[in-house]
C-alpha cells in the first residue's frame, strides 16, 4: 500500500518513513503543504499521514481542500496539537484518525492498517480469499492451511488485488501501489510478479482482462 507522509520535522519524518517502509508500506515523504497538494493531485494514494503544522499550507487547509473536491483518501493526522478542540476540528473536517506526537511507531502502523481496513469494507484484520489468507500485520500468507513464502513485492501485489476482489487494476496502477519516488522498475515488473504468484497459488487466482488490467474474481 502506498502512503503519502506530509511532515516537516526531519527527525520525525525520517523515523516514520524508515519504520513504515520496513513494515512493507511504500511511502513518499514531503515536507510542506504545497508539495503535499501536488503529490495528492498526481498520484492515487492509499492513505495520507498529515502533520497539521506544515509550512506554506497547513494540514487543516489541505484536508478541507481534499474533502471539498470529493477526495476520499484516508487521512490520519500526526500532530503535536493535543488540545481536544484541535482533535475535534481535524475529525470534523474529514480526518479518519488522529495521533498525537510523540507516538509509538507500532501504534501508528496499527492505526494505519485499521483505517485502510475500514475503507476497504473489511471488519477483520485477515484478508480471506477462498483458501488464501493474508495477514498484513505479519506479511504471512496461508494457502490451503499451509504457509507460503512470498517476497515483499509479491505480498504487496497480492494484498492490493485480494483487498478489492472484482476490481480491475491496470499495470500502471499496480506499479504505483508497489513503488515510490525514485524506485526504478522494469517494463514487465508486474507481469513477473503475477507469473510467480500464479505458480504458487494456481493460474486462476489472478485474471488478465485483455487491454485493461488484472483482477481477482470473488471466490465461489
Amino acid at each position: 500500500m502506498r502512503l503519502l507522509l506530509a511532515e516537516d520535522d526531519r527527525m520525525i519524518g525520517d523515523s516514520v518513513h524508515q519504520g513504515l517502509c520496513q513494515d512493507g508500506f511504500v511511502v513518499d515523504w514531503v515536507r510542506d503543504g504545497l508539495e503535499a497538494e501536488l503529490a495528492l493531485e498526481t498520484i492515487e494514494y492509499d492513505g495520507l499521514l498529515l502533520d497539521l503544522g506544515l509550512p506554506r499550507k497547513d494540514g487543516i487547509a489541505i484536508l478541507k481542500a481534499l474533502r471539498a473536491r470529493g477526495d476520499t483518501v484516508p487521512v490520519l493526522i500526526l500532530t503535536a496539537r493535543d488540545a481536544v478542540a484541535n482533535r475535534i476540528e481535524g475529525l470534523d473536517q474529514g480526518a479518519d484518525d488522529y495521533i498525537v506526537k510523540p507516538f509509538d511507531l507500532d501504534e501508528l502502523t496499527a492505526r494505519i492498517r485499521a483505517v485502510l481496513r475500514r475503507r476497504s469494507g473489511r471488519a477483520q484484520a485477515i484478508i480471506q480469499y477462498g483458501a488464501l489468507m493474508l495477514d498484513p500485520s505479519t506479511h504471512q500468507a496461508i494457502f490451503n492451511s499451509k504457509p507460503v513464502a512470498l517476497s515483499r513485492y509479491e505480498f504487496a501485489l497480492l494484498e492490493v488485488l485480494a483487498s478489492r476482489p472484482g476490481l480491475v487494476f491496470s499495470r500502471d496502477q499496480l506499479e504505483q501501489k508497489l513503488y515510490g519516488w525514485g524506485q526504478e522498475t522494469e517494463s514487465n515488473t508486474v507481469e513477473v510478479y503475477i507469473h510467480k504468484l500464479r505458480k504458487k497459488f494456481g493460474v486462476g487466482i489472478i485474471r488478465n482482462i485483455h487491454g485493461v488490467g488484472y483482477t481477482m474474481t470473488k471466490p465461489a
